[in-house]
């Protein structure tokens, strides 16, 4: 059994403290922002303007993410303590919250640059799990979105939360949504089966789901909500209605003309 107790400041600056969960904000986008330039963009046209999309889209993941928080997972107390949604420093932040955030400053986008907004949507699918990957780890480091309780050989002790042995729920996420998930839509990517802006769009949400339906097996359940209808996470129920939102923009996009 391994223990963890990683502090969660990677390093301090005077007064200020530089988290390992910033951190992985900024390896991931701009990681992300490396790769699709420098591998996945073909077209002139799109790569000169995705310097400017790079702002829409954290601007888009941030404000998405912190609300999604808010409105899906803790909505009587930040009704009670508004001011504290823009303490985002404080943590919490949903990834389906941000998904819509980043599905919205896409459509801003394409909207002023007159463009398809699904060119940009399939880039950052394709690229966005090395940023949940990175994301991910922080959430380990962090002691933060632990697993159940198990005797597994592997079994982790969080030092910040209590002496019990649980899923490395966070590790487990790091390798389905982030580095098979990666390889998954890159192959189709690169064999070009999905010559359709969207479809690859539609297949980040069905895959992210189902690994996300499957690693909150292992999560334990956010406290102030628990378990809801058949037993279910509300971070399952909010997965499969994605799932099935994937399943039904990819064969949108697939018949279109």
């Amino acid at each position: 059994m391994f223990t963890n107790n990683f502090d969660p400041v990677a390093f301090q600056f005077f007064s200020l403290e530089i988290r390992w969960y910033s951190l992985a904000y900024i390896a991931g986008i701009s990681l992300g922002w490396l790769y699709c330039k420098k591998k996945l963009i073909k077209n002139h046209s799109v790569l000169v303007i995705f310097d400017d999309y790079i702002t829409y889209l954290i601007i888009g993941i941030i404000l998405g993410g912190r609300l999604g928080y808010a409105l899906f997972y803790n909505l009587e107390y930040y009704l009670s303590n508004p001011i504290e949604i823009l303490m985002v420093w404080n943590g919490g932040m949903s990834f389906h919250g941000g998904v819509i955030g980043v599905i919205v400053a896409s459509k801003l986008f394409s909207n002023k640059y007159k463009t398809n907004q699904f060119i940009f949507l399939d880039l950052v699918a394709i690229s966005s799990p090395i940023g949940i990957f990175f994301g991910r780890i922080a959430n380990f480091i962090n002691s933060e979105l632990y697993g159940r309780a198990t005797d597994v050989p592997w079994s982790i002790q969080f030092e910040l939360i209590d002496n019990v042995k649980r899923h490395p729920s966070q590790l487990y996420e790091a390798f389905l949504e982030g580095i098979i998930l990666f390889f998954i839509l890159n192959y189709f990517f690169k064999k070009n089966y999905l010559k359709k802006p969207g479809q690859i769009s539609g297949l980040f949400l069905i895959f992210y789901s189902l690994f996300r339906f499957i690693a909150e097996y292992f999560r334990f359940p956010d406290p102030q909500i628990g378990y809801l209808i058949f037993n279910l996470t509300l971070g399952q129920l909010i997965s499969a209605i994605f799932l099935m939102l994937g399943i039904l923009l990819f064969f949108i996009k697939k018949n279109e003309n």
